[in-house]
């Protein structure tokens, strides 16, 4: 896909809308409609490992009817910036989305949707809601003067392949960090993001980074590399606990 305009150096569009994708409680859900014309519609949002937007939907809603008859929608994001909301980066994803049918594939993302979203628990057993999954092709990414992008859909993706040690300790690390370590996740946040005071507690771990949540409030920590094992997820929380003691200090 091409550029809409050529960004600055220092700007990383694909790093972009893939840090909105991974912070981003809800979006506007597009699909068509029975005569051919657009409708949207608010939902909550959550990601799979590999970073795909993954949506909990009930077959009796009108985009649940729409995309039975046509997968292809868009989904817009956006940083949620309070003041001046157009000055925030937000990016117009396209793509087809697909229900969930594997066991192991539903469980993951019920766990991580409902870390995100846990007013979710109440209705996501009930035998009409299901989870969805967007296969992205593409994203136009807004971000400001000289910052209008558009982004592959393959990109926006983060590799999974050789990192299954990683998915599967996922649930296990992310409860002991945030029950043994609970001073290390709120220096991630204050130090490493620069939030401000809260209970911070991680909710989601892939092989590039991890989200962390306080409220309604999503951040995403980078690792800096990728990993593919335990062994260097721990040396990758232990290097980033140091890092914003560091920073405390």
């Amino acid at each position: 896909m091409s550029s809409i305009a050529q960004p600055s150096n220092d700007f990383d569009p694909v790093a972009t809308v893939k840090r909105l994708v991974r912070e981003t409680q809800t979006g506007a859900l597009a699909t068509l409609d029975e005569d051919g014309g657009p409708y949207a519609s608010l939902v909550q949002l959550a990601t799979l490992p590999d970073g795909a937007p993954l949506l909990l939907l009930s077959r009796l809603a009108r985009h649940t009817r729409n995309i039975g008859r046509d997968t292809r929608v868009s989904l817009l994001v956006d940083e949620n910036r309070a003041g001046d909301e157009l000055q925030g980066a937000r990016a117009g994803l396209k793509g087809r989305i697909a229900r969930l049918t594997e066991e192991d594939d539903i469980a993951t993302a019920r766990r991580r949707f409902l870390a995100r979203h846990p007013d979710a628990a109440g209705f996501a057993g009930f035998s009409d809601f299901a989870f969805y999954r967007v296969e992205l092709d593409g994203a136009h990414l807004v971000a400001g003067f000289g910052r209008i992008v558009d982004v592959d859909g393959a990109a926006l993706l983060t590799e999974t392949v050789g990192a299954s040690e990683v998915l599967e300790a996922e649930e296990d690390a992310i409860a002991h960090m945030n029950a043994d370590h609970k001073d290390a996740v709120q220096l991630y946040a204050m130090h490493l993001l620069g939030t401000g005071p809260g209970n911070w507690k991680i909710v989601g771990l892939d092989p590039e980074g991890c989200e962390l949540m306080s409220g309604t409030s999503v951040r995403r920590l980078g690792f800096g590399r990728r990993i593919s094992s335990t062994r260097e997820m721990r040396e990758v929380l232990v290097e980033l606990a140091a890092k914003a003691r560091s920073v405390a200090i």
